[in-house]
């Protein structure tokens, strides 16, 4: 496969969780194929005997502290892939699609194909799910901190001069910069609300599968608290780490909303729905608050959700709080850099800020029903 390869073991793995990182832009490279940022873990076998492999690092910490982890920008990817090129795939799995490519085994920098080493660079399906079980887990106040990104985005369109119905509120459509900063992406739903005394518009059902509210489903009549039930199904995700929809699990389990609810309402059983790979790192006295505020947003009438600016200042005081700042305190002396950042710290943000400071990227397309 090369002449500079010496049987090292190499891998490019972008992890994705129900809330995604964002991008340089959703712009196809020449192989049509959305472009995401990586990281590169490089693994070396050749002349090291069984007793002196390196150890496989079991937790997040040891993953982001260890010397063997290089992150890689989307164009060190590029370069190395020769732009993602057709001829340059080698598969396709339910992550995405995986490209050969080479790069310096001394610098680690892109190389002319056939000399250095060669890495496998995975590329992420927007409409893949193994990448959310991959996705590094996200701490406490991290969590809360995407939670208020996402809802002052929500917020600002509701309370616009003229406002504007998002439709289409999912993991999948919150975009993380290096900072874990939360902004909205996708407005091809997007839609105006009602004026005057109307309570609601009537449109086509459009949107996706475990996150639209029942009563839009059910009669076509949209609204901001439209918005706000399908933000309710975000924080169940940020709670849970599972999923609005999934299909691999059994019963009542695959829809999120059927299966957390229940436990919602209950200090002593809401531990039963919190996400383990929190290990038990959160203040259950905010879980519970959390858990309070997405049960209001997932009410059955309409009228009796909050608006969008109540939940955004109810998540802003939940951040000032003593509990996450006592939980953000302790992530970060774990941290060995005493910083915690994204995997994806290298690269600007992607985000066009429009001119009035509003906390929304440019418009893209979004799937609908189907």
């Amino acid at each position: 496969m090369g002449n500079c390869l010496h049987a090292s073991s190499t891998r490019v793995d972008h992890a994705q969780s129900s809330l995604q990182p964002s991008e340089p832009s959703k712009a196809s490279s020449k192989s049509g194929l959305p472009s995401v940022p990586s990281n590169l873990t490089l693994k070396s076998y050749s002349e090291k005997s069984a007793n002196e492999s390196l150890p496989t690092p079991r937790t997040e910490g040891e993953i982001l502290s260890s010397p063997h982890l290089k992150p890689f920008s989307f164009n060190d990817l590029k370069n190395a892939t020769r732009n993602f090129r057709p001829e340059s795939l080698l598969g396709e799995g339910g992550f995405g699609y995986v490209f050969k490519g080479w790069i310096d085994e001394q610098t680690l920098t892109a190389s002319r194909p056939g000399c250095g080493m060669v890495v496998a660079v995975k590329k992420l399906k927007p409409e893949g799910f193994q990448g959310h079980k991959e996705w590094l887990p996200l701490s406490w106040a991290v969590r809360i901190k995407v939670a208020i990104g996402a809802a002052r985005g929500l917020s600002f369109l509701h309370n616009s001069e003229s406002q504007v119905i998002y439709r289409d509120v999912k993991a999948s459509n919150i975009l993380l910069d290096g900072d874990f900063n939360a902004k909205l992406s996708d407005f091809g739903l997007a839609k105006d609300g009602p004026t005057g005394d109307r309570t609601h518009v009537s449109t086509q059902v459009m949107g996706t599968h475990g996150y639209a509210a029942p009563e839009y489903i059910a009669t076509g009549r949209l609204s901001a608290k439209s918005d706000v039930y399908s933000f309710g199904v975000v924080l169940l995700e940020l709670l849970s780490g599972r999923r609005a929809l999934d299909k691999t699990r059994v019963g009542i389990e695959q829809s999120l909303v059927d299966w957390a609810k229940p436990y919602l309402g209950d200090k002593r059983k809401l531990f039963r729905i919190m996400d383990p790979k929190l290990e038990g790192q959160y203040p259950q006295k905010g879980a519970y608050s959390v858990a309070t505020l997405a049960l209001q947003c997932l009410g059955s009438e309409a009228k009796a959700r909050p608006r969008m600016s109540e939940v955004l200042a109810s998540l802003e005081q939940l951040q000032v709080s003593k509990d996450v700042r006592r939980c953000s305190r302790i992530e970060q002396m774990a941290s060995p850099n005493h910083t915690r950042r994204s995997p994806i710290r290298h690269m600007p943000s992607p985000l066009n800020l429009t001119p009035t400071g509003s906390p929304l990227p440019s418009t893209r397309h979004s799937p609908r029903f189907g």
